[in-house]
């Protein structure tokens, strides 16, 4: 909790802690700005949306065909390391869908011709890909725009009050570094790099759970590793887990603060971030947070560290209350805390 920043916000704006992080799982959109604002302005999501509009934070599908939040300086990079093995399975199942090398070439061409004047919502590029003969529906203009972001063409950009607009990542981030630009090409040091974010946002945690992360091979991890060992702390296990420096006494210092019942998001990296999530809760809760096992994460109470349950938002807008499922008995008190979280948590909407 203390090297995630949920026991204090640490960091000077959400573009801030994205950047430390290496990036954050955003198919929950609303649920991913309330992380990010978590862990720096603690609750105005505002914060958030100006980093999306002045061009600060991105959304794109660097890693595993998921959607995550990112710094935009970092999101061409990223992608070149780690999209390439979405990329081969989404292309394995093109035919699938109807769609053909053809008509991804064209979808790109109208692409980046309309997005070159500023963005688009979603169902506008859909549109207008309908009129051009490219029949979106089904799950072929998402399958379409996936590949044009996990290819860096594109990317999802500002908030428009319900969603991010699609942006041209050449229009829209000009100038932002690229594997050639940031590390003259090489994997092994970017490797590193997002090794090393990972490492000191996450950690402890282990070279299986950044390789679960990423999908990058643990050869090419384990290789990565000295070049940035000595910026770290380990315990010096057969497998071992790493942290930053310092990060034991800061968890000692912060042992009351972290305690304290806290409010998360859906698919917030504290529990998402880890290849094994059981540290924070049993099996049997883990299935009650993702009923059967369907891949969607509900919103979760922590008390201590520990998923004691999940939580809603009830009623309707200017009329919300907290709706707990308790997977263990919570007291009075936690409940009043539970509540002020309520009250101040960063939701995206009404």
């Amino acid at each position: 909790m203390v090297a995630q920043s949920l026991t204090a916000p640490s960091f000077a704006s959400p573009a801030a802690a994205v950047a430390a992080f290496g990036a954050m799982q955003g198919q929950d959109l609303p649920g991913v700005l309330a992380s990010a604002a978590l862990r720096s302005t603690g609750e105005a999501v505002a914060a958030v949306f100006d980093d999306l509009a002045e061009r600060r934070l991105v959304r794109g599908y660097p890693m595993r065909g998921t959607v995550f939040l990112m710094a935009a300086e970092d999101l061409s990079w990223v992608t070149a390391l780690c999209a390439a093995p979405s990329l081969r399975a989404a292309a394995a199942r093109r035919h699938q869908l109807g769609l053909d090398e053809e008509q991804l070439g064209r979808a790109r061409g109208i692409a980046e011709e309309v997005l070159a004047d500023g963005p688009l919502s979603r169902p506008e590029l859909f549109e207008i890909w309908d009129a051009a003969g490219l029949a979106p529906k089904g799950g072929r203009g998402y399958h379409l725009l996936f590949t044009l972001i996990a290819d860096g063409v594109a990317a999802y950009g500002p908030w428009n009050g319900s969603e991010q607009d699609v942006v041209l990542v050449e229009q829209w981030l000009p100038g932002i570094p690229g594997l050639a630009e940031r590390f003259g090409g090489e994997r092994l040091p970017a490797v590193a790099e997002f090794l090393l974010r990972y490492l000191t946002s996450h950690g402890p945690a282990t070279l299986r759970d950044f390789a679960w992360w990423t999908k990058l091979t643990l050869g090419e991890i384990r290789r990565a590793l000295p070049l940035i060992v000595d910026r770290l702390e380990t315990d010096g296990a057969d497998e071992p887990s790493y942290w930053r420096p310092g990060l034991l006494d800061e968890a000692q210092a912060q042992a009351r603060a972290s305690s304290a019942p806290l409010l998360l998001p859906g698919f917030d990296e504290y529990i998402l971030g880890y290849q094994d999530r059981l540290f924070a809760m049993s099996a049997t809760h883990h299935s009650r947070l993702v009923p059967g096992n369907n891949g969607v994460f509900r919103r979760t109470v922590l008390i201590g560290g520990r998923v004691r349950g999940t939580w809603a938002r009830a009623g309707r807008p200017g009329r919300r209350s907290l709706e707990i499922e308790e997977f263990e008995p919570i007291t009075d008190a936690a409940r009043k805390r539970l509540a002020a979280r309520f009250a101040a948590f960063p939701f995206a909407g009404d």
